[in-house]
């Protein structure tokens, strides 16, 4: 055991800083099913592996979910507990369901008696947490999606219309009908206009089991199009941000983007 424990350590030391990140996810049950009014539980968290649940669970306070309809459906048999959150989902309708966690808030820097000073919350906070004459104060607004997508029956694509806030993907095929060996092509976006220049990360679940983290790496071209073969079948973890000075909200004087999803690579 101490001897396993030394080897962590090393391991940890040489990993790059990226991949010692904490990363946030959803990771359903499955994500193609079929049946009348068949089920799936959802687990979500924020951890250093994945998709091992070892640090944080992710809030549900801003969970959304959509089906195949348009229309928002709620969890069933929520729950967060020390290291994650879990939910089930009814699937009562036939079509592809898009499950996300969406929100949007504030940090802040200033220098207070010399000191530095942070704070992050929401912009109803902001007033009464932050002082109103702060020295030397830089307002960022942070607009975050995670989200996932299960299909029940035959795919459809009204729940994966674009909501053209932040930063968005859209599959140019289906994000449910991925296989290993073969690629697929994806479209992303930033308040609803492709965006050439975005860097993604993806990456295979199971790093804990792993000493390398074999990321995928690749950018957006001029049409903010991006293509990935997958070397194998699993759950993906995708991931990409990017920082302007679009902010929608008065506080803030520049934006942070982030964009998560977890995506099912089946075998051929």
């Amino acid at each position: 055991m101490k001897r396993s424990l030394v080897l962590a350590a090393a391991l940890a030391a040489a990993l790059p800083f990226s991949a010692l990140a904490h990363k946030a996810w959803l990771q359903p049950s499955q994500t193609v099913i079929a049946g009348e009014k068949p089920w799936i539980t959802v687990d979500a968290a924020v951890s250093n592996d994945l998709f091992y649940f070892n640090h944080v669970p992710l809030r549900l306070d801003s969970l959304i979910i959509t089906a195949p309809d348009g229309s928002v459906v709620q969890p069933q048999n929520a729950s967060t507990g020390k290291f994650r959150s879990v939910f089930d989902v009814e699937l009562t309708q036939q079509g592809t369901y898009r499950l996300a966690s969406v929100s949007t808030g504030l940090s802040a820097n200033w220098e207070e008696n010399g000191a530095p000073k942070r704070w992050r919350g929401t912009p109803a906070a902001f007033a009464s947490e932050v002082p109103k004459k702060a020295k030397k104060l830089q307002v960022t607004q942070s607009v975050n999606r995670i989200e996932t997508f299960v299909t029940n029956g035959s795919p459809n694509d009204t729940a994966l219309k674009p909501t053209r806030q932040g930063i968005e993907m859209v599959a140019l095929g289906h994000p449910n009908d991925l296989v290993a060996g073969e690629p697929a092509r994806f479209r992303v976006l930033v308040d609803g206009k492709p965006r050439a220049g975005l860097a993604f990360e993806v990456t295979r679940g199971g790093t804990r089991y792993r000493n390398a983290q074999d990321e995928i790496k690749v950018t957006s071209d001029k049409k903010g199009e991006f293509s990935i073969t997958w070397p194998e079948a699993g759950m993906y973890w995708l991931e990409t941000s990017s920082e302007d000075k679009k902010a929608s909200l008065k506080q803030a004087k520049s934006r942070r983007l982030n964009y998560v999803a977890t995506l099912e690579v089946l075998p051929q």
